[in-house]
């Protein structure tokens, strides 16, 4: 009979090598794990903007208007609203509504309301379909009735500069001795008139844009 007299031994031998192998490997891949996850650690959290989520910024600027926009109420829930405008006028104050045919589809009425104070005047274009309310005119000679910012008929000339010319950069300030003109830069031709004598305010005319 052949006899192999190391067979055992060199068994074992390798036996003792493969359990090294194993610990090896195992010990490479358990510190590679901990590496990855350090380095997942490391990483900054992604922030996800929901689809529902609103630019607050953009609706606050679409909701609201300049001086130009609307010279006596700031928010277009204002000034959908007559009462707005009521409380504007420290005098007896009438209003009158009429209706008329809507300037694009004849078939719709729209209406116009007048409000009139001594020899003041407001003027509102208000289109059936839409429920605005749409300053287009507004005619004001009397201290009684004021604008945003306290502007008002019987103010300095100098005090009425210095408001206009803190309003934003849009505005275009146009002066001559008898008069102050606030303008639009660009965009639809809205202006603001102040009429001076003495060097204060005696007038103040409003002319919006409707469409």
């Amino acid at each position: 009979m052949f006899l192999r007299p190391y067979s055992i031994c060199h068994a074992c031998g390798l036996k003792a090598r493969l359990l090294l192998l194993l610990l090896f490997i195992h010990t490479f891949a358990t510190a590679c794990t901990d590496n990855a996850t350090e380095e997942e650690a490391e990483l900054p959290p992604v922030v996800r903007r929901s689809a529902t989520d609103t630019d607050t910024t953009t609706v606050a600027s679409a909701n609201t208007f300049d001086l130009l926009g609307n010279p006596f109420v700031a928010t277009l829930e204002q000034s959908n609203d007559l009462t707005s405008y009521f409380d504007r006028i420290n005098a007896d104050f009438t209003v009158d509504a009429e209706a008329i045919e809507n300037r694009h589809n004849a078939g719709v009425t729209d209406t116009i309301y007048t409000i009139r104070s001594g020899e003041s005047a407001m003027e509102f274009y208000a289109p059936s379909y839409s429920g605005e309310l749409l300053l287009q005119m507004a005619d004001i000679r009397s201290a009684d009735i004021a604008l945003r910012d306290n502007l008002r008929v019987g103010m300095p000339q100098a005090e009425l500069l210095k408001r206009l010319r803190s309003q934003n950069g849009d505005m275009k300030i146009t002066q001559t001795p008898t008069e102050i003109i606030a303008s639009a830069r660009e965009g639809a031709p809205m202006s603001l008139h102040f009429f001076i004598q003495g060097g204060k305010v005696t007038r103040i005319l409003y002319e919006g844009y409707v469409d």
